[in-house]
């Protein structure tokens, strides 16, 4: 059986540690990957490293006030360099045999040197990782392909985002990994459905009213952005309430956008949350078919008026409640798909976005046309004959795999 237009991808694209590894080949490392903000790094000798699938990224400022990203690794026997954040000083000095960089990735120091023939300390530097500084966030590519920069992505929103000084925000507080008991995707398509705010989410949907939109971006959809008003509120409730009291003014941002909250999904699988007070990013990382890790950190401009303050926790008060709600309705769609009653859904025309994503995988990953899952030693197979024929029909390729 073969899908129709505006319709979920099958279940067992949710459950399948075979298509996650297809998911990994081509839609993760061809595609950006957010490390941090630089303000996160301030310092000479200033690191933080990300982890991602099987591998060790880091962001270093050197004494240049440059920074690069480097792979993780020690060139000698492949040792992690540097664990978590922090400063290294003037050297990344590894911590098994004592193999030192310097901040530009250049290996400098090699104990025994002598020992080792025919050796030239230059072949053995830290290797660079593709990256990208856009609006002071540091982005990582690991394997090259023709994504778009992420500055070209978020082109259409570039005006509106300038409104909000970014690239001078600064940490609230330090990374967190929230797990979910899910498949990735189920984070990803809860984040830009639109249908489930008035139903599941009574304080957010009290909020916003009637006003919270969803649109792809011009380009071609790189961008998912949904929207709301805090003008707009029809409910009352408490934190509500209080948050539009207190929020102060930020004289940085125009008329219309002091009670605006927006939201960004860059594809795959990285999230803004943009809002008068703070912003946040949201990364869903996946560990497998059925477990996902949302990192996530706050970030505001400097401000430190006590109505400010008491925003901002009224803001984290408020979408922990939403963030709670969704922990709930994810389970029960992953779930409903490990059953045998669930094979897909449709789709709203309304449901751009989730028509859009499930677009991008069919496109990326063609074996997710497929309603019936195929043998995991064979997924791989199929999968790239679908690549090289995309003109056949999906189903008399299934078949003749079958046969």
């Amino acid at each position: 059986m073969i899908y129709k237009s505006h319709q979920t991808l099958p279940a067992w694209t949710y459950t399948s540690d075979a298509f996650l590894e297809l998911e990994k080949r081509h839609l993760f490392l061809n595609n950006w990957q957010l490390i941090c903000h630089s303000s996160n790094i301030p310092n000479a000798g200033d690191y933080f490293t990300f982890n991602f699938f099987n591998e060790r990224l880091v962001a270093i400022r050197n004494e240049n006030d440059e920074i690069n990203v480097f792979h993780n690794v020690c060139s000698h026997r492949a040792t992690k360099l540097l664990e978590d954040d922090g400063n290294c000083g003037k050297r990344i000095r590894c911590p098994y045999h004592a193999w030192s960089y310097d901040l530009f990735g250049n290996l400098k120091s090699v104990p025994y040197e002598e020992q080792f023939k025919n050796f030239d300390k230059e072949d053995h530097n830290l290797k660079p990782v593709q990256m990208e500084i856009f609006l002071g966030f540091i982005f990582a590519k690991i394997n090259p392909s023709s994504a778009p920069s992420v500055a070209d992505q978020f082109n259409p929103y570039l005006e509106e985002l300038s409104l909000y000084k970014l690239e001078d925000i600064k940490p609230l507080g330090r990374v967190t990994m929230r797990p979910r008991d899910v498949n990735w995707k189920q984070v990803a398509d809860n984040y830009v459905d639109a249908l489930h705010i008035p139903v599941a989410h009574p304080g957010l949907s009290g909020l916003v009213g009637n006003s919270y939109g969803i649109e792809l971006s011009e380009d071609g959809g790189f961008i998912h952005k949904m929207w709301g008003d805090l003008n707009k509120t029809r409910k009352k409730n408490l934190s509500n309430d209080l948050y539009k009291k207190l929020l102060p003014e930020s004289k940085h941002l125009p008329k219309n956008k002091q009670m605006h909250w927006s939201y960004y999904r860059l594809w795959p699988n990285l999230a803004f949350d943009i809002y008068p007070d703070q912003m946040d990013f949201m990364q869903f990382i996946p560990i497998n078919s059925r477990k996902t890790l949302i990192r996530e950190i706050p970030y505001a401009l400097p401000d430190e008026r006590r109505e400010m303050k008491a925003a901002r926790y009224l803001n984290w008060r408020i979408n922990r409640e939403v963030n709670a709600e969704d922990t709930e309705l994810i389970n029960f769609v992953q779930e409903g798909m490990e059953t045998s009653a669930y094979s897909s859904g449709p789709l709203a025309e309304s449901e751009i976005c989730l028509i859009d994503s499930a677009e991008k995988i069919r496109n990326s990953i063609p074996v997710s046309c497929l309603e019936v899952e195929p043998d995991a030693d064979e997924i791989v197979k199929i999968n790239e004959e679908l690549l090289e024929n995309k003109d056949k029909k999906v189903k008399n390729i299934f078949d003749k795999k079958k046969t």
